[in-house]
């Protein structure tokens, strides 16, 4: 079970996701103090919730202090506290007293429980954070994840287009390269390589695909179409310098092509992209640790979960489906 008092990027992975905070904020059943449109809970009454003392919940706020705020701990004074202790200074003694007040909203006060090991309740609560978080994933995507991937609306065009410029890959190594068959597989490694540092076969391990399983099928769109931009750049490359040597090339001659290309500073960019997206989505949607992708750790962003989670996440198949309803009736129409 993940440790979520180590772990900054998966306590953000939680907190960002709010399709789960609703449902853990339905599982607790409470509310706090309704204050501008939103609950907010005051020192006292978290702690009161723990069971821990104040001074335990000053110490986390000093230890965590940007974290807690980033996910809407708050300072009140000048007006706002007036307000504040003119709604809900009769339920709170020290309100009436003090020229500033903390206060938590519901994402805080979750970041708090993630954090405290001094609490048996927060230690209760981690776990069945976690049920719920696996449970909500599951429920959204039909028990499923691994091709959470094309529940991106993006997906869908990236996937179509893909073997166009697959097909120009290959036909440049087949017209510009002094090698069998098997440079197909060597240099499409290479891509992944240079991309996401991790070969097919150990991209499959990961992911814990079949034989019979596609490895694109499981990649999101940004991928894709970085592989896509490796892929017909490469292409155009291969076919330039042959032109220029007036023969094809030999494998070390087009592994030095691969390097100018991959190393380019342009690249870089893309190429940073693409691994964070993989390596943060595939760890928290699947459980898929890409160990070579370790730096590049983030935490999912709350525009993902709604990409994948949310309104904006699609059926694939059924998308899929009109698309090759559409492409029916425009040949039809052409005959």
């Amino acid at each position: 079970m993940k440790d979520l008092t180590n772990s900054n990027i998966e306590r953000q992975n939680i907190l960002n996701n709010r399709f789960a905070l609703e449902r853990i904020q339905s599982y607790l059943g409470i509310e706090g103090l309704l204050f501008q449109g939103e609950f907010k809970f005051t020192k006292q009454m978290v702690a009161d919730f723990f069971e821990i003392d104040i001074s335990t919940v000053d110490r986390y706020l000093a230890k965590f202090k940007d974290e807690l705020k980033h996910n809407g701990y708050i300072l009140i004074r000048g007006n706002l506290l007036q307000d504040f202790k003119l709604q809900f200074g009769h339920l709170i003694d020290k309100a009436t007293k003090t020229t500033v007040l903390g206060l938590f909203n519901f994402r805080a006060f979750l970041n708090l429980a993630m954090l405290l090991v001094e609490s048996d309740k927060a230690r209760h609560l981690r776990s069945k954070i976690l049920d719920i978080v696996i449970d909500t994933i599951n429920q959204k995507t039909g028990s499923g994840t691994k091709y959470i991937n094309r529940r991106d609306a993006d997906y869908l065009l990236s996937a179509i287009k893909e073997p166009k410029y697959r097909k120009e890959f290959t036909d440049a190594l087949n017209n510009c390269v002094e090698m069998g068959n098997y440079k197909y597989a060597l240099y499409t490694d290479k891509i992944y390589e240079y991309i996401f540092k991790e070969k097919a076969k150990e991209y499959r391990e990961v992911l814990k695909l079949k034989g019979n399983e596609n490895v694109r099928d499981t990649m999101y769109a940004e991928v894709l179409d970085l592989i896509a931009s490796f892929e017909t750049g490469l292409a155009y490359e291969l076919n330039k310098k042959r032109d220029e040597l007036g023969r094809k090339l030999s494998p070390f001659e087009v592994d030095k092509v691969f390097k100018n290309f991959a190393e380019h500073p342009s690249q870089l960019p893309h190429i940073d992209k693409a691994r964070i997206k993989m390596a943060s989505r595939d760890l928290h949607f699947r459980d898929a640790f890409h160990q070579k992708l370790e730096h590049y750790l983030q935490a999912v962003t709350p525009d993902d979960f709604e990409r994948f989670l949310g309104e904006r996440s699609i059926d694939f198949n059924k998308e899929l489906e009109k698309a090759i309803d559409v492409f029916k009736r425009l040949k039809e129409s052409k005959e």
